[in-house]
Order: structure tokens, then C-alpha cells, then sequence
């Protein structure tokens, strides 16, 4: 399906739910629908759109808690490489992306260091190449992916470039999540990168940066605004003394609380998202939503298990999935404390 600028964005959340909701393979599904090829320019078959409407897939990916790499492919590889890369950048990694055959990611984290704007990890000159060398933690389908994103210091600064993560002298550790999706911490010994592997743009650490704060708050969104509807359907349905839990005013309350952070973040996301796209200053809404979020999900989630009685720990019922995931989310996001150190740091600049 192709889309133009005169489309809604709730024309593609609700494709997006559409596709998310039938069949086996959610992934192949997405591909087939064109949702993959949304931040595409014409030229590659794409809809020339940005980072709202890609955020509006996420969003409803969240929704369904549906185990797919969107995140990894959409927010941390297609947005970055078509605002980032070259035309011939362009043109080899990111069609087969939107065909749902490969993946992109990129490698965020260092020990200690989440979303680092000033790598450990570096490159030096050797021999008319540049030689990489680090370790990058938490790196979503690093084993998968054709290209990591890979921010790095260098003698003029910092700079992102393609990592093949079969290349010489590249480790892929894997290692465990909440939500048991593939993840990696990856080790890069002298790793050799072409000019041609660099992403052309003085601010693309932080440019890469603004992309995952948006496509991990847009995913969180959708994943409250999902736990609250499996909730709210759940202590409606459910009888306690011959009535619905919903009207004992306990779980009203705690329901309210839960629907209360669900609006506050999606509200914040949405503005941060929006100021994104138009092009604005919108670190420092991005910071205040990535804090809402990191504070509000897991309190909220933990409310759904506890209104789910023993459902909710019941692994074949489906609100693991979206606890999982808020939790992997907000170490994505470097957790609560670290998010709220970034708005400290805001404020006393």
C-alpha cells in the first residue's frame, strides 16, 4: 500500500493493528502491508514519510506486544541510515529492510555508559583504513543484523559508522533480557571500516540518538497504553461476590492510576515526537518523556499484575509480554535514575 503526506497518521496505526492482529508471521506481515518502507524516499520504492508515522507503527507494535525486531530495524537503522547515509548507503541497506529480509541495529551502550555521547570505544588511521575498538552492551539483534550503527570516538570528534558484525574482529557475546529477544554485547578488536562505511554527518551520534529516545517512547506508549487495555477488559469481566472487579472502588482507583500514567506519557510522547519531526529543538522534551516513561511503566505494569490477581503470572496469558518488554525498554532508555540525571544536568546548565 502506498501512502502520501495526505494520509493520517491513524490510517497507519490502524493498518498497523490490522496487520499485527492476523496471522503467524507479524514481521512478514508488516513488510507486505509497505509499513517497513514508510521512511523510504520514492526512489526506493518508499513513501518518503518520517519519523511520526514510523513512530505510529511502533506505537501499535507496542500495542500487541508483538515480538518482532521493529524497534532495532525502524528507529535504530531505517530513520538514522535515510537521514544519516549516502544515496549509495542508502540504496543497499535499506530496501532489503523494507522487504522484511534484513535488519539494521545499532550499538548504543558502553559498561556503565548508556547512550554515551562521548564513546569509549574509538577509531584510529591505520594504513589508509580505520581501525575500531570498544565494547558495546545491550545491542538488540546485533547476530542478525546486516549493519550496527556504531557511534565511536575519533581524533576530530565522533562519528557513527557500519559495522558488519562478521567482519574480522568483531565478538558477538550473546546475552539475556527480560523478554528473551536476541541481544549482544559485542566486542570490536582493530576492526577495519572503509570511508564508505561512515555515516556523512558531524552530529550523527547525537542525530542516532534522538532516533532511538523517539522509536523506544513510541514503542513504550503503545506498550502501556496495550497493558492497560488487557486490564481494564480484565477486571471487567472478572467477578468477585457476584460483581465485576471493575465496580469495586479498590480497583477502580488503582485502574485510574494505571490509565492516568498511560495519558501522561502517551501526551509526552507525542510531543516530543512531534517537535522531532518538524524539525524543532526537541531534546528537552525528549529527556522529559524518555523520564516519564523509564518512571511511570514499570509502576503502572506492576499495577496490572496485581489487579490480574493469578493471571497475571501465568506465562500463557499474554501481560508478561508487555512487562517484559517495559522492562528491556527502560534499559534502553538507561533507567530511571540515569534519565532523571539527564534532566539535572538540563536543569544546571
Amino acid at each position: 500500500m502506498d501512502f502520501t503526506l495526505d494520509d493520517t497518521q491513524s490510517e497507519i496505526a490502524a493498518l498497523a493493528a490490522k496487520v499485527l492482529g492476523a496471522g503467524d508471521d507479524p514481521w512478514r506481515a508488516l513488510a507486505d502491508a509497505g509499513l517497513l518502507a514508510l521512511a523510504l524516499p520514492p526512489d526506493l520504492e518508499g513513501d518518503g514519510l518520517g519519523v511520526t508515522e514510523v513512530a505510529q507503527v511502533l506505537t501499535e507494535v507496542g500495542r500487541a506486544a508483538a515480538p518482532v525486531p521493529a524497534y532495532a530495524a525502524l528507529a535504530l537503522g531505517v530513520l538514522p541510515v535515510e537521514t544519516l547515509g549516502t544515496p549509495a548507503q542508502r540504496a543497499e541497506f535499506l530496501p532489503p529492510v523494507a522487504a522484511g529480509e534484513a535488519l539494521l541495529t545499532a550499538a548504543l551502550h558502553e559498561p556503565s555508559a548508556p547512550l554515551t555521547a562521548e564513546p569509549a570505544a574509538a577509531a584510529r588511521a591505520s594504513n589508509g583504513k580505520w581501525l575500531l575498538s570498544g565494547v558495546k552492551t545491550a545491542v538488540p539483534y546485533a547476530a542478525e543484523a546486516t549493519r550496527i550503527l556504531t557511534p565511536v570516538t575519533t581524533a576530530h570528534g565522533t562519528a557513527v559508522y557500519l559495522v558488519d558484525p562478521r567482519a574480522a574482529g568483531v565478538t558477538l557475546v550473546p546475552a539475556r533480557n527480560s523478554a528473551g529477544t536476541p541481544e549482544c554485547t559485542v566486542r570490536l578488536d582493530d576492526v577495519a571500516v572503509e570511508e564508505t562505511d561512515l555515516l556523512f554527518d558531524r552530529g550523527a551520534v547525537a542525530a542516532l540518538h534522538r532516533f532511538a529516545l523517539a522509536g523506544a517512547l513510541a514503542l513504550g506508549d503503545g506498550l502501556l497504553a496495550g497493558a492497560l487495555a488487557l486490564t481494564v477488559k480484565h477486571v471487567g469481566e472478572r467477578t468477585q461476590f457476584g460483581r465485576p472487579l471493575a465496580t469495586f472502588q479498590a480497583v477502580a482507583g488503582q485502574i485510574a492510576d494505571v490509565y492516568v500514567a498511560a495519558r501522561t506519557v502517551h501526551l509526552a510522547v507525542t510531543s516530543a515526537v512531534w517537535r522531532l519531526a518538524a524539525g524543532l529543538d526537541a531534546d528537552a522534551e525528549l529527556d522529559v518523556a524518555a523520564y516519564w516513561l523509564a518512571v511511570e511503566a514499570p509502576k503502572a505494569l506492576a499495577t496490572c499484575h496485581h489487579l490480574h490477581g493469578g493471571v497475571g503470572v501465568d506465562e500463557t496469558y499474554p501481560l508478561h509480554r508487555y512487562s517484559s518488554a517495559v522492562k528491556d525498554l527502560g534499559r534502553a532508555l538507561g533507567g530511571a535514575a540515569h534519565r532523571l540525571g539527564r534532566l539535572g544536568e538540563r536543569v544546571a546548565g
